[in-house]
């Protein structure tokens, strides 16, 4: 997949879920506005209740999302017969865009009246959010390969090594440039624009080379706190796993004892 077409990916998946959350706010805003000891009365209670026609239909269709999201993630992250399906960062952009999705409609599932142990699971499931909108930014501060696999030390080092070594054996570039701070990163890409320039390189060939080198300097600033990082994103799934745990077995709950008190959806 083409940086260009991952753009149009992820973008596609965040405009999906920001305009189907309009269309259903802008749906029962009317309802949403009355208080609740009075939605009784408005002509929308028969069908954006919880267990109302549209409402019970958003519970189910975003429990099916999430639960969809979380493990067809697993299933291609841990069970070795999925490994070579797609790439793993693309499942994972997937499972954010499902799981962020489900979320949605489950809250105006609940018409926004939460009680009791459904409650706890929605809380759960805010934390669930929240928690992976930080694991999603650790995540892209860790170096991987084009499969998602987490980069070493080692390899991260070795791969800014690489970048410096064609450049200066390619290009000759000169070693003090690698040696300029971050905060004048800008004065070392003018620098280096105008000696690539003075070589007469083509342009293709000043882009490449300066997409090398911002690469090198960005290896650079991700070396620095590679390990941090990778000590942050250990403990984000100490808080992000329980949380997802106890909203799947909650929900769980929920849904048995809604089929035992006999609400049914359209069956």
């Amino acid at each position: 997949m083409s940086p260009k077409f991952h753009k149009f990916y992820i973008w596609s998946f965040v405009f999906i879920t920001v305009a189907i959350a309009i269309i259903l706010a802008v749906r029962g805003w009317a309802f949403y506005n009355v208080n609740i000891a009075d939605r009784f009365h408005h002509a929308d209670y028969d069908k954006l209740k919880p267990s109302g026609l549209l409402a019970h239909g958003y519970g189910i269709i975003g429990t099916l999302l999430i639960l969809t999201g979380i493990f067809t993630y697993m299933a291609r992250k841990r069970l070795r017969v999925f490994s070579r399906v797609g790439v793993l960062k693309y499942w994972l952009e997937f499972h954010i865009f499902l799981c962020s999705l489900g979320p949605i409609l489950v809250l105006y599932h609940t018409s926004f009246k939460f009680g009791g142990i459904v409650s706890v699971s929605f809380w759960s499931m805010v934390a669930v959010v929240l928690s992976g909108v930080l694991g999603r930014y650790i995540y892209l501060q860790i170096p991987r390969t084009i499969e998602g696999r987490a980069l070493s030390l080692n390899e991260v080092n070795n791969l800014k090594d690489e970048f410096k070594l064609k450049l200066t054996q390619d290009y000759g570039v000169e070693e003090a440039l690698f040696d300029l701070p971050d905060n004048k990163s800008r004065e070392a890409v003018n620098r280096l624009k105008a000696e690539l320039k003075a070589k007469k390189l083509s342009g293709q060939e000043i882009r490449t080379a300066l997409s090398h080198f911002k690469s090198e300097k960005s290896l650079g600033r991700r070396i620095k706190r590679l390990e941090r990082m990778q000590n942050l994103f250990r403990y984000w799934h100490v808080a992000h796993l329980p949380f997802a745990l106890i909203m799947i077995i909650i929900m769980v709950i929920h849904v048995v004892i809604t089929i035992i008190f006999g609400y049914r959806w359209v069956f």
